[in-house]
């Protein structure tokens, strides 16, 4: 029994120690981690910038009136198209309508004044030269028809003057284009210091942003440009024509201005528009998605002052398959891609999913259907 007891005893230890190896085993082995990679090429990234502004009409003309008084009818209303000369409104010229009745009887009195001191004077230059009128009855005669013709020049320029009061009470269009806004209504009386309508062309738009002053160094006219807006999905394509000399000295922002075509004027005036522009490219660099590299923020101190510097690390699969950390050389970076000028090699396998996860050396996996193309 004693002897029984004893070989029972002998089993449970060495079942015991097989076991205990067998979990030591267990906990020394690696857990690989499933990830998903693409390969590293060679490509071209644009560099660009982004801005936000408020779309205009490329040109928008404010129509005023010269006269003021009521304003007897429309013709247009807004949306309306106009060419250049087409009537906009009518003011009331009742006034102004005597006024040019005024001036031309003032002017065919005047001119018949004239005629009867014409007739007079021309008989004092024969009467002079034949000595038959002395020189100071010749001299008050002269003096009275060049009065006379005087009052002729002024009656002419008072119709004149008139004539263009009534002309100035039909209000046209200075500019062909769209009808963008009504000020007044039909019976208001208009007031020479608010618009009637304002004209817009809008075959073209522009998009006025504020860009700063590190920005400026990057901008160029010419430079191509993209805006989108919340109503189409469509991106419409722009240049830059102009940029600000000078800077707010408040805001210390130079404005920038972008012309985008809009021919079928889908793009409205107040729109609100996000606007990329293109500064540059980079060619024949290593493309990384933005989204597959980690970024590690440090201060560091050069030439005696902190600075925030930005690296950024990435993982690749070698033929282990273990995942290698790798840090970048950076060229450029925006908010998709990294243009890397070295840190990685092409032909490597990026991990661009699961890179959280992972340490250097550690083990990986590729499911066939994780694996990018």
């Amino acid at each position: 029994m004693l002897r029984r007891m004893k070989f029972m005893i002998a089993i449970t230890l060495a079942t015991g120690l097989i076991s205990g190896c067998q979990r030591g085993a267990q906990d020394t082995e690696e857990v690989s981690l499933s990830v998903a990679v693409q390969t590293v090429s060679r490509g071209t990234v644009r560099q660009y910038l982004n801005f936000n502004g408020d779309i205009k009409a490329a040109l928008d003309v404010k129509v005023f009136s010269k006269v003021p008084d009521r304003i007897e009818a429309y013709f247009v209303d807004e949306g309306d198209l106009v060419r250049k000369g087409d009537p906009i409104a009518k003011i009331a010229s009742t006034t102004i309508e005597q006024a040019v009745r005024q001036a031309e009887a003032g002017l065919s009195g005047a001119r018949a004044q004239k005629a009867n001191m014409k007739s007079e004077y021309e008989r004092a230059v024969r009467l002079r030269q034949e000595d038959a009128m002395s020189q100071q009855q010749f001299e008050t005669l002269k003096t009275q028809y060049e009065a006379v013709t005087a009052q002729v020049s002024q009656a002419e320029a008072a119709l004149v003057m008139a004539r263009s009061q009534y002309k100035d009470a039909t209000i046209t269009s200075p500019i062909a284009g769209v009808i963008g806004k009504r000020y007044f209504e039909a019976g208001d009386m208009a007031n020479p210091a608010v618009p009637v309508v304002s004209v817009v062309q809008m075959d073209q738009v522009k998009i006025e942003v504020e860009a700063t002053e590190s920005d400026l160094g990057r901008l160029a006219s010419g430079q191509h440009a993209e805006v989108r807006v919340s109503a189409y999905p469509d991106v419409f394509t722009g240049r830059v024509v102009r940029i600000s000399p000078i800077l707010d000295p408040l805001t210390r922002m130079a404005t920038v201005e972008v012309l985008v075509p809009n021919r079928d004027h889908r793009l409205k005036p107040g729109m609100y528009a996000e606007v990329e522009i293109t500064t540059g490219l980079i060619e024949n660099t290593l493309v990384v998605p933005r989204h597959a590299a980690i970024e590690s923020t440090s201060l560091q101190s050069r030439d005696g002052r902190d600075r925030v510097v930005r690296n950024y690390f990435v993982y690749v699969v070698d033929d282990s398959m273990r995942a290698r950390q790798k840090q970048l050389e950076i060229d450029y970076v925006n908010h998709a891609v990294i243009a890397a000028g070295g840190g990685i090699r092409t032909g490597e396998r990026l991990v661009v999913s699961g890179q959280n996860n992972l340490r250097d050396g550690m083990p990986v996996f590729i499911p066939a259907m994780e694996e990018a193309e």
